[in-house]
């Protein structure tokens, strides 16, 4: 089988990260080959980049260098780790790509679509993943989440201490892509418990890597 880039999309909170560690383990009980990996990050220069992004030092950052620093951070990570490992034969599970620089950048602090695909062009040359599982749930809920003390080891980041209105405008970015690529996109909900929301993973899976 060719190796896959499948990306796992969605609010922080929706449950994306735990999801796609299950799918790793479920690719290699195959007896395949996986790279788990996560953006902002990926490498040790774009990790740095990832602390930069996140630290609620900045507080507000201008939407354009909000942009600018996550697709420098993806231009490193592509180039170095995903079609380095896709070259290999190795399936990449990557959390988050492009498709979040469009849902909260493009949409949610207002830069345009075109602003963020013009950047994506020059930064990846347009890479789409083979397929996008994208985790739906209540920006109220996924919002309680992400706020959630402890739940990335810390407290919360600086996207987790944006308004209920600003989740629900990233949310809405995500749909009009799922909209747009209904062939790539594969929407999961995620109001349920941990092991039904696996049930739904896993027949995504099954057809993606069938």
């Amino acid at each position: 089988m060719t190796a896959r880039f499948v990306t796992f999309e969605g609010l922080d909170g929706s449950g994306k990260s735990t999801h796609l560690a299950r799918a790793a383990e479920w690719l290699r009980a195959r007896g395949d080959e996986v790279l788990t990996t996560r953006e902002p990050g990926g490498t040790p220069l774009a990790d740095a980049i990832r602390d930069l992004f996140l630290d609620p030092r900045w507080q507000a950052i201008d939407g354009r260098v909000e942009a600018l620093l996550v697709f420098a951070s993806r231009r490193q990570h592509l180039v170095e780790v995903i079609e380095p490992t896709l070259a290999r034969g190795v399936h990449v599970l990557c959390d988050r790509f492009t498709d979040s620089s469009i849902a909260y950048q493009g949409v949610a602090r207002g830069l345009g679509l075109d602003w963020v695909r013009k950047l994506d062009q020059l930064a990846t040359g347009g890479r789409r993943p083979d397929a996008t599982l994208l985790f739906d749930l209540d920006p109220a809920e996924a919002r309680r989440r992400g706020q959630k003390h402890g739940r990335k080891g810390s407290g919360p980041d600086r996207l987790d201490a944006e308004s209920l209105a600003f989740y629900e405008r990233v949310r809405a970015g995500f749909h009009q892509q799922a909209h747009a690529e209904p062939e790539r996109f594969h929407l999961v909900t995620t109001e349920d418990a941990v092991d039904v929301t696996w049930a739904r993973v896993a027949e995504v899976l099954a057809e993606v890597f069938a």
